[in-house]
């Protein structure tokens, strides 16, 4: 099995703090967005990952080592490829058409989900789906009584289903999405301007390719802070009894956790109240501060500070008293 990752778009919604790494590095209850989603996608598979191919944007040498440490951290190879030009989903995906054969499964990286990933690999493809409220912002699917996929629609402007999909696909041939996606792009095929996905799946099943729908249980946006505050909230709620939340390195003097919060390797809690819904990155310390439902990465400086509903980017320092923070990587600021 190999796990195709797009992940070339500029995150422009969660600006300051991704302005020096994109956004599936974004820590989410200690772990990166992209890390989580791939553990979960692995682990719900019962067989081997061979590779784990990312594709992005001009995200330098470093991101890109790390993100080949999180497949390696899997067991599986890493691979990154380039989407050089914005040109739809669609093209994204092609860019990585050299992973593109056998059992692939395709995972786009600004989300995470509760959910079981389980599937039988059988199938020709698995599309994983959720019921919204307003299917206009996204692609849908029809389905028939057993399950099986008969229509795809890309952001309908009138009601055609309420069944979005939610950026997880399973395909059994790769190199069949591969060639088709040549085909679009070669005849210049697109959709609202992009290259679309969509049409892909919509030509896969018009060959005779049968799709079937897998379900989500809880599907969270990491767009924006507010959203990736939430996803922090019930990420630490659904992982508070099976992960190590807070690390045997920190050092913890005179203060209160109140729990679910991640708390990691080297971190410093000095005369403060940290929780609930909190997650403190490595190296970081937090003194003389109360801070609650809040994101402080990694390497920071938190001093005489009450925080809420806050984020705080890497090697950064706020000293003074606030209410609501919203500060990128490296900033520096003293309220005196």
């Amino acid at each position: 099995m190999r796990i195709i990752i797009p992940m070339a778009g500029r995150g422009t919604r969660l600006r300051p703090h991704t302005l020096t790494v994109p956004k599936p590095l974004i820590p989410v209850a200690g772990k990166p967005i992209i890390q989580r989603l791939v553990e979960d996608l692995a682990h719900s598979y019962h067989g081997k990952i061979e590779e784990i191919a990312f594709i992005c944007g001009d995200f330098g040498p470093e991101v890109e080592r790390e993100l080949v440490r999180i497949a390696e951290q899997m067991g599986a190879k890493g691979k990154i490829y380039h989407q050089q030009k914005a040109l739809g989903v669609g093209h994204a995906i092609f860019c990585a058409k050299d992973s593109l054969k056998g059992k692939c499964m395709i995972a786009f990286a600004d989300t995470l989900f509760k959910a079981d990933f389980s599937f039988d690999d059988a199938h020709d493809g698995v599309i994983w789906t959720q019921k919204v409220k307003d299917p206009s912002s996204f692609g849908v699917v029809k389905v028939s009584d057993d399950g099986t996929i008969t229509d795809f629609v890309e952001k309908p402007s009138t009601f055609v289903s309420d069944l979005a999909i939610v950026g997880i696909y399973y395909f059994r041939e790769g190199e069949r999405l591969r060639d088709t996606l040549q085909q679009i792009i070669k005849q210049d095929i697109r959709e609202k301007n992009e290259i679309q996905l969509t049409t892909a799946l919509e030509w896969l099943k018009n060959d005779g390719l049968k799709f079937k729908t897998g379900e989500i249980d809880e599907w969270l946006d990491c767009g924006n802070k507010e959203n990736i505050l939430l996803s922090n909230e019930r990420m630490l709620e659904i992982h508070r009894q099976n992960e190590g939340l807070v690390s045997s390195s920190a050092i913890i003097e005179n203060s209160v956790i109140i729990a679910p919060c991640f708390i990691g390797d080297g971190a410093v809690l000095r005369n403060s109240v940290v929780g609930p819904h909190v997650s403190v990155g490595h190296q970081s310390t937090v003194e003389n501060a109360i801070i609650k439902n809040s994101i402080v990465q990694n390497r920071s400086l938190i001093k005489n500070a009450v925080l809420d509903y806050s984020m705080v980017g890497n090697s950064s320092r706020f000293i003074g008293s606030w209410d609501e923070l919203n500060l990128g990587d490296y900033s520096n600021f003293h309220q005196k």
